[in-house]
């Protein structure tokens, strides 16, 4: 019998820890620099935060996007201008919208936030933990967070 990655109470604490998050609203997700994929996942739900996942389309296709992501290539952009001029497009253009990125492990997702943030964009979460995990935690899909397939990436 295999055992949960995590215990009923560190499920439970995960997700009051995110929906009290996502009651404060865009303002408190403004604050954060980094969000949980549990977090992450309560804000996109409410409406409140637009998912964007940074990683390939092989990686894509590898495991599937998060529920409610959209996507945009980060490690094979033209340059830094083209990445940022997408993003821009893929947000509606509005630079202060709460928007938070995702990668694999959290390594893209932090180059990421750092090169929006230095072209404008005020409202940037990482998802550090990845979807497959890293250094930070477990990682969407080892939390059993929803995704979605993505064969024709």
């Amino acid at each position: 019998m295999t055992r949960p990655i995590f215990s009923r109470r560190q499920t439970l604490a995960a997700a009051l820890s995110a929906l009290a998050l996502v009651a404060l609203g865009p303002a408190a997700l403004a604050q954060q620099a980094t969000l949980s994929p549990p977090e992450a996942r309560a804000a996109i739900a409410a409406g409140k935060l637009i998912l964007v996942d940074v990683r390939t389309p092989d990686e894509w296709r590898e495991t599937g996007v998060p529920a409610g992501a959209r996507r945009l290539d980060y490690r094979n952009r033209a340059d830094d201008a083209a990445f940022v001029a997408a993003f821009a497009a893929l947000v509606g253009g509005d630079r202060s919208a709460p928007v938070a990125v995702i990668c694999r492990s959290g390594r893209r997702s932090a180059q990421a936030r750092a090169l929006l943030l230095a072209h404008g964009f005020r409202s940037v979460a990482d998802v550090n933990e990845g979807v497959l995990g890293g250094e930070a935690g477990p990682g969407w899909l080892r939390r059993g967070l929803p995704l979605t397939p993505c064969p024709d990436c």
